[in-house]
């Protein structure tokens, strides 16, 4: 049995070395490997909501935006009918971002505050599972990303959005959210000038604030900095 034993030794010793030594695994793209967490994965969840200041945060970490705002104004359509798949893919209303849109968010709508604006949203982060189902509904990249490649959305950097007055009235902008023709588009000129004010005053702000529109929707605005963010599938907990 002894020397059954010395033979098995070398032999286990051989196979530790080759796992050591074993060729690494070819680094995945953003999109093969998304960020996943059907609850919250405490990487990304869990000192969040113990954190108050964001500058604490790092720039990948996903928050929730109301809790580190409250003078945003939330109208989430996927949560709802009420949008042009005409179905409903959230399972219940939230606005997520990642750390560095959030910061950029709560500073626009500081210096739209000062002029009697605030930013309502309509989508802020998307599931990449989410981009999939849209994607089955609507197989059409001029209305939603290919999740192949997912979208900016699937990130945590893009946001939809139009601003309300004072009272929570929506400013006229033209068209309604998602409405893909050429009336959205940031170019169109055919409106009465309050209307082309307005989206110049919205596209104006945002760009300021390190954001870039979307030619052909008045409403999206995509954080820059974060266009090679990884994809993300995480899916919050509703109450």
């Amino acid at each position: 049995m002894k020397k059954i034993a010395l033979y098995i030794l070398p032999i286990q010793a051989i196979l530790l070395c080759f796992a050591c030594h074993s060729v690494p695994e070819k680094q995945l793209t953003s999109v093969d490997k998304p960020i996943e967490a059907k609850h919250p994965n405490p990487r990304f969840f869990n000192d969040v909501t113990k954190q108050k200041d964001l500058s604490t945060l790092a720039d990948t970490v996903f928050v929730r935006l109301a809790d580190y705002s409250k003078d945003f104004v939330y109208d989430m359509r996927y949560a709802t009918p009420n949008n042009f798949l005409k179905q409903t893919v959230y399972d219940c209303a939230e606005c997520y971002t990642r750390t560095k849109t959030a910061v950029s968010l709560i500073a626009a709508n500081k210096e739209f505050m000062t002029l009697g604006y605030r930013i309502k949203f309509f989508d802020c982060y998307r599931p990449l599972d989410v981009q999939k189902r849209m994607w089955k509904i609507v197989s059409d990249p001029r209305y939603v990303a290919n999740p192949a490649k997912g979208s900016i959305h699937n990130r945590g950097g893009a946001v939809d959005i139009t601003l309300v007055d004072s009272s929570g009235k929506e400013l006229p902008m033209g068209t309604e959210f998602d409405h893909f023709g050429i009336e959205a588009h940031h170019n169109y000129n055919k409106l009465p000038d309050t209307i082309l004010k307005n989206r110049k005053l919205l596209k104006r702000v945002m760009e300021k604030h390190g954001f870039k529109g979307m030619t052909t929707e008045w409403w999206h605005y995509n954080l820059t900095a974060l266009q090679k963010a990884k994809v993300a599938n995480f899916v919050w907990d509703c109450d």
